[in-house]
């Protein structure tokens, strides 16, 4: 098969290695043993198939996701036409699969997403992370102040803030991650920017603390105002300011529910004409990591929106691909 024909080839999906069961690698890419994890991949992508406490409503389904997206993911190749790009030609990916969760105790599986993530960063690559609920993306982070040196900036797509301190008994809500990841010595509290916020589903406590903190707050009502390319910029600058590292977090959320099938009900969101420029533009600039959270298969049959998670991840990758062919 001639590798500049991809996707375009027969009997596509069958063809690619499976990670599990029928479920192909992201993107084809090869498969990886978890425990033997060594030098030599750009990005390893894991998925993390967990869901914890619903924060409204009852199961999402989300815990499905990592295969629903590894799936849609089978449709596509490397290449971008708008940017002449082909990932491939720049970037090594492997696929580790899902990491192991106990969904009767989320203390060890958040245990399992650090030393997982710690494994990645030790082999000197980026992890690129399919959830799963919000609630692990500390444990990424994590993993990179562990493993690595200097301080770490964090790029937030979402609806919602996302820093409750506390929802009832449990210690890992969907809705506190970046309240977690502030409290991690490493991560500066100045480089950090929520993207796309909006909606009633805020509290004014929630937004008083993230400005408290000196984190920066873009609203959809910002970025229709300035520009989705402005405000992208702007939070490149305050996300690598002082920093050594960036982590890209992104929860479906952060686009309209109209094109965002499987995923929360909230309007007035960001269009994927949006974000995944932006992704590709953050790519560019230099990241440490990214997840992507909150697909709900359940309720998408047609799987538009684990079709928009791979999508996301293709342009952030390009991106990459793009800086280190820039760079040599």
């Amino acid at each position: 098969m001639n590798s500049k024909e991809i996707p375009m080839v027969p009997n596509r999906k069958a063809s690619l290695p499976r990670v599990y069961g029928d479920t192909p690698s992201f993107l084809g890419v090869p498969v990886l043993d978890p425990r033997h994890l060594t030098a030599g991949c750009d990005v390893i992508v894991a998925g993390v198939p967990w869901e914890g406490t619903v924060t409204w409503g009852s199961f999402s389904s989300c815990e499905l996701a990592p295969r629903s997206i590894r799936h849609a993911a089978a449709r596509y190749g490397g290449f971008l036409p708008e940017y002449e790009l082909d990932l491939f030609d720049h970037l090594r990916l492997g696929d580790m699969g899902d990491i192991p969760v106990n969904p009767n105790d989320p203390v060890e599986t958040m245990a399992n997403v650090h030393k997982a993530m710690l494994e990645v960063y030790r082999s000197r690559s980026i992890p690129f992370v399919l959830g799963g609920d919000h609630s692990f993306t500390p444990e990424i982070v994590r993993a990179l102040s562990d493993a690595g040196e200097g301080d770490i900036g964090i790029i937030h797509f979402d609806a919602h803030l996302d820093n409750a301190k506390s929802f009832g008994a449990d210690m890992f809500p969907r809705c506190g991650p970046l309240h977690r990841i502030a409290q991690l010595p490493k991560v500066r509290k100045e480089s950090i920017v929520h993207m796309g916020i909006r909606g009633p589903r805020n509290s004014p406590a929630q937004y008083e603390y993230a400005r408290s903190m000196g984190a920066r707050i873009i609203t959809t009502k910002e970025v229709r105002e300035r520009g989705m390319v402005a405000v992208t910029e702007e939070a490149i600058a305050i996300a690598h300011e002082k920093t050594r590292h960036v982590f890209v977090t992104i929860c479906s959320d952060c686009i309209d529910a109209g094109y965002n099938p499987g995923g929360p009900a909230d309007f007035n969101g960001l269009l994927p004409t949006e974000l995944l420029p932006a992704l590709q533009t953050i790519g560019r600039s230099g990241i440490d990591g990214l997840d992507f959270v909150e697909v709900y298969p359940g309720q998408d049959p047609q799987g538009y929106s684990s079709h928009l998670a791979a999508w996301a991840m293709i342009y952030a990758l390009s991106g990459m691909a793009q800086r280190k062919r820039d760079r040599g």
